[in-house]
């Protein structure tokens, strides 16, 4: 099937995912980079003086058909990839990258768009166009278009460099991930292991024709296996093995990677008259400048750290006391910390996951968000998947008597590991909301974990449903959140819409839904026992709540040192002799546990260096801050209160990157965030 158009003969112009094949991909991204190409040239020949509409709107509206072709295919390499799809990337990447430099560094558009940037102040424009004219503008001239043609072959060379490397070092993960498979025959060696994570590990060992038992590094596997097997030796092994993903000097080691993609990202700043990769990366954020950042990491730290450190004493007395273990290890971080819930809050997962069965979870997210938005999600099976895994969804504004249902958006949910899917959990979309010759088009969402798979029955294990952990249900309720960004977008420009808005404000829409997860209002509309249909009981929701904080400053502390790492490998250049030494140096002061020499998170710190996180993983904690300060806005008006939920969503969720984040947070808020929510709720005051 060629694929060069936007548009399918699907319902709802959904991905035809059947009828593409393998072999489609590669001629079509030639072909559809040869018409955005000559969408642009018609932009840049235009004999009219260049206008907002027939340069700056144009410009945003070409190479649709590219960018849907590109959704579809990068969105399948990361969730249902093979050999033959990666190398197709690693080939298309940087025909990509060349074409998105000659876009940046393409003069006689450059000088279109200043020239309608040069006249701003005259024009009449909107907020939104206002804020695209903005973007577009520095699009060319954060991107190479004031350089010398010296210079600009030196950063289209550096540009597409780095596509490969970053798509190299994703496959090395996966590839190191997928490759770890631990075998046990001996049912005494995985002793306190509970029944359903045994029966998985069972059903994983029959798949592969073996007896016994198996595990693997995908979190499913690998969460369970370190939180409660009793065999010290065994849960060191499965860490150890995790921690040393390409970082083990053969094939798929990442070490080179990493050192030349921090290289090239700092040679490519500096070539833009940058001093850091950091200082390019940050002054399209909220917090502006890497000395901010620092100086936020090191605030919450100081805050912190007293906390951490008081936890990190008890649970080594704890451990100390319960099994003679005088120094506490990384592989036995998980399974004391579980032993200490249960001892302290007489809570475990295992009790409460019956009563979160994914299909419910779900279902309560729906019920959440239509009783907040007032909209509705109906399954369909007439829209075409990419795996047998996958539910569609249609969501709609229900009708009344004045119009049918109207469409808000199509979404996608797949939730279980497979050999194809990288690890974590994430939302993207395959076609974003736009307004276009007054068709308001609407959005195409995903959300992709990897949550625990159903049990399928067997002479030796009944059939289960997909229970979840309470740490798994937060994950569906964040990247729902994510969703509902994309899907109740309402803008007129693509590049404005949905989830593009600066990186510290992409996680506020997810870490806010978080928050229903722990409240009993929310729980009671579906966490139900999936055998008797009982409501989770009052004493386990309690149990919940006062548990929200255990061990929060040792979380904080684990979160804030990944973004110091970060911040470390982006922020003024440094010399980096081994990217282990350099991991140690930078995480010195914000980590417990004894290193582990053969260990290191930096080769498969895929967040910074295949995502969109570099200089930017201090986000998750920002935006704490203001979800935490938001959420305790609905809690003072209710948390379903209609008024403040509509407010949410006009001046959050449906404004994408259309206007400056913290002006629309104060139009929700009425004031600035403040930190004191986020310290009292993680129990730091």
């Amino acid at each position: 099937m060629k694929i060069l158009t936007q548009k399918f003969n699907t319902k709802h112009n959904t991905a035809p995912f059947s009828q593409i094949k393998l072999e489609d991909y590669q001629p079509a991204f030639e072909e559809n980079i040869a018409k955005a190409r000559a969408e642009v040239d018609a932009i840049t020949s235009n004999p009219e003086a260049p206008t907002f509409e027939n340069t700056i709107e144009a410009l945003d509206f070409s190479g649709e058909a590219l960018d849907r072709l590109s959704s579809i295919f990068f969105n399948l390499n990361s969730a249902e990839t093979c050999d033959e799809m990666q190398k197709i990337a690693q080939n298309v990447s940087p025909l990509l990258t060349a074409f998105s430099n000659d876009i940046a560094l393409n003069e006689d558009l450059f000088k279109r768009v200043k020239a309608v940037y040069d006249q701003k102040e005259t024009l009449t424009l909107s907020p939104e166009q206002a804020t695209l004219l903005d973007k577009k503008f520095k699009s060319f001239s954060r991107n190479g278009a004031l350089l010398s043609d010296e210079k600009k072959e030196i950063l289209r060379g550096i540009d597409k460099i780095l596509a490969k490397l970053k798509l190299t070092f994703g496959e090395n993960v996966l590839a190191e991930t997928n490759n770890y498979k631990l075998h046990i025959s001996n049912e005494a060696e995985i002793k306190g292991l509970p029944d359903g994570a045994k029966e998985m590990a069972r059903s994983l060992a029959k798949s592969h024709d073996l007896e016994g038992w198996m595990f693997t590094l995908d979190f499913p596997s690998y969460l369970p296996f370190i939180t409660y097997i009793e065999n010290r030796e065994l849960r060191k092994e499965m860490v150890i093995a995790a921690g040393k993903k390409a970082f083990q000097e053969n094939d798929y080691d990442n070490q080179e990677n990493v050192k030349n993609i921090v290289a090239l990202r700092h040679d490519r700043a500096r070539l833009l008259g940058y001093k850091s990769h950091s200082h390019f990366v940050l002054e399209e954020r909220m917090a502006q400048t890497p000395e901010k950042v620092q100086s936020f990491l090191n605030d919450l730290l100081s805050k912190a750290k007293p906390a951490a450190e008081k936890e990190f004493a008890q649970l080594t007395a704890f451990a100390k006391e319960l099994d003679g273990i005088d120094h506490l290890e990384k592989w036995d971080g998980a399974y004391y910390s579980e032993k200490l819930k249960q001892k302290l809050f007489n809570l475990d997962d295992e009790i409460l996951k019956p009563y979160f069965k994914l299909e419910n979870v779900l279902k309560g997210a729906f019920t959440i968000a239509e009783k907040l938005f007032g909209i509705t999600f109906n399954e369909v099976f007439d829209i075409e998947k990419y795996h047998e895994d996958v539910q569609t969804f249609e969501v709609s504004f229900p009708s009344s008597r004045e119009s049918k249902n109207e469409l808000v958006a199509v979404f996608y949910t797949d939730f279980f590991p497979r050999k194809g899917k990288r690890n974590g959990a994430w939302m993207t979309s395959f076609k974003p909301q736009y307004i276009k010759e007054e068709i308001n088009e609407r959005p195409h969402v995903s959300i992709v974990c990897n949550f625990t798979p159903p049990i399928v029955s067997s002479e030796k294990s009944e059939a289960k449903p997909s229970l979840l952990t309470f740490n798994e249900v937060t994950t569906l309720f964040h990247e729902f959140g994510h969703a509902l960004h994309g899907m109740l977008a309402n803008t007129t420009y693509p590049s404005l819409s949905g989830t593009s808005v600066y990186w510290d404000f992409v996680e506020l829409p997810s870490q806010i839904m978080e928050n229903w997860c722990y409240e009993p209002e929310a729980l009671a509309l579906f966490a139900k026992h999936y055998l008797t249909g009982e409501i989770i009981p009052q004493e386990y929701v309690d149990k919940i709540k006062e548990s929200a904080s255990f061990l929060e400053g040792m979380a904080t502390l684990r979160q804030l040192s990944f973004g110091i790492l970060d911040m470390s490998f982006h922020g003024e250049p440094q010399e980096i002799l081994t990217v282990k030494s350099f991991e140690k140096s930078a995480m010195d002061g914000t980590t417990f546990y004894p290193d582990v020499a053969e260990n290191c998170m930096s080769t498969s710190f895929s967040h910074i260096f295949q995502g969109g996180y570099s200089s930017g993983y201090y986000s998750y904690k920002w935006a704490e801050v203001l979800d935490a300060d938001a959420f305790a806005y609905f809690q003072e008006k209710g948390i379903f209160d209609k008024e403040t939920a509509l407010k949410f969503k006009d001046t959050i969720l449906s404004k994408g990157g259309t206007e400056l984040p913290m002006e629309l947070y104060k139009r929700f808020r009425g004031q600035e965030p403040k930190p004191e929510a986020l310290l009292k709720r993680a129990g730091l005051l």
